[in-house]
């Protein structure tokens, strides 16, 4: 139990001293944020557990040959390993729209979750998630890229801007822009996106 609370870099260095159960604590510490971000980006439940899986053999290769720098930002720099993979699967498939949107069923924009929903409530609520989900879809990549970090992976903007390689203003305008261009969308499509 002790180990859960220890920061990322105690973990790092636990694990390459040869305690594998660090680095279990650390998958689990950030298992969510890194599938939910690969998983915004492939838009593949399967295809996102695949690119999961190799992001952490890469990890552990990493660590093992002494590549990760102690700077306090281990899933940032997890996080620019698995955005690379999913680069890599796209430039190995040459088909960048061949990606299903039906496996997609996350919390977009911290939605409310209701502890009792009727089936009515449920439907209205798999609407308005589905309709998000389509809007993000058509943000520049700059912004939907910003956006997902800041909603999916929790980071920070200063987090942000260093995994980009922008300004910390840079990358709070990029969000700026896409919270704008999703209002706009909803109103050119005349959306509701709330319960009434």
């Amino acid at each position: 139990m002790k180990t859960i609370y220890k920061s990322d870099n105690e973990l790092v260095d636990k694990f390459v001293s040869g305690d594998s159960s660090s680095l279990e604590t650390l998958i689990n510490r950030y298992r969510k944020q890194v599938y939910t971000y690969i998983l915004l980006l492939v838009k593949n439940s399967y295809l996102a557990e695949d690119i999961f899986q190799d992001t952490f053999i890469k990890v552990i290769r990493s660590l093992d040959e002494g590549k990760y720098q102690d700077n306090g930002k281990f899933l940032a720099w997890v996080l620019r390993i698995a955005h690379n993979l999913v680069i890599d699967h796209y430039r190995k498939e040459k088909q960048l729209n061949a990606v299903s949107k039906e496996d997609f069923s996350l919390d977009i924009l911290n939605s409310k979750k209701y502890a009792v929903r009727n089936a009515e409530e449920s439907i209205i609520t798999e609407q308005i998630r589905k309709d998000i989900r389509e809007l993000i879809d058509y943000l520049p990549q700059e912004q939907k890229e910003v956006l997902i970090l800041r909603q999916y992976c929790e980071l920070s903007f200063k987090e942000i801007a260093e995994h980009t390689n922008v300004s910390i203003n840079t990358a709070l305008g990029r969000m700026r822009y896409a919270l704008i261009n999703l209002r706009r969308m909803v109103r050119e499509k005349n959306l509701t996106l709330t319960m009434s």
